[in-house]
């Protein structure tokens, strides 16, 4: 994707975030021919900025590609390692998408779900901004910590 055509900029503050910085490790680590190896954070994640006028250029209805698969597992893989670093206990992620983009997202820990997402038009996955992924992200995290700290013992199970 050439520069010209990314949304996220290089000094956005929002780069900054536990959340974007996790998804980016994933994003990388899922890169296993180096294509991204030398680009920019803000290159890296910018396929999750989904702004009006991209999400206009995608048809309503249509089959996720497996590269939007794989950013939907980065993006959930990266809520779970931030729940595991904020708990100390070890969180996993389970998704279970049809191929024709619908399915569900929980992250488990312990014996206790502590997200649970359903999964619609998954071909069209992403936010309308970093700051508005950093805030969907938060609310997750936060509430995920919540219900931890609520139910310990089944936490630990």
């Amino acid at each position: 994707m050439p520069n010209a055509a990314l949304v996220v900029q290089a000094d956005d503050t929002e780069l900054q975030s536990d959340i974007v910085a996790e998804l980016v490790k994933q994003m990388r680590a899922l890169d296993t021919y180096d294509t991204q190896k030398d680009w920019p954070d803000a290159q890296v994640i910018d396929p999750y900025v989904l702004t009006k006028e991209r999400k206009q250029a995608i048809p309503i209805v249509g089959d996720p590609d497996e590269i939007t698969m794989a950013r939907v597992k980065a993006y959930y893989n990266a809520l779970a390692t931030l729940i595991e670093k904020r708990s100390g206990l070890m969180a996993v992620p389970v998704i279970n998408l049809t191929h024709e983009g619908f399915g569900r997202a929980f992250i488990i820990v312990g014996k206790l779900i502590v997200a649970d997402k359903t999964l619609r038009d998954v071909h069209r996955f992403g936010f309308a901004s970093l700051a508005k992924l950093n805030e969907e992200a938060g609310k997750v995290l936060e509430k995920a910590q919540g219900l931890i700290g609520q139910f310990p013992e089944v936490a630990n199970a």
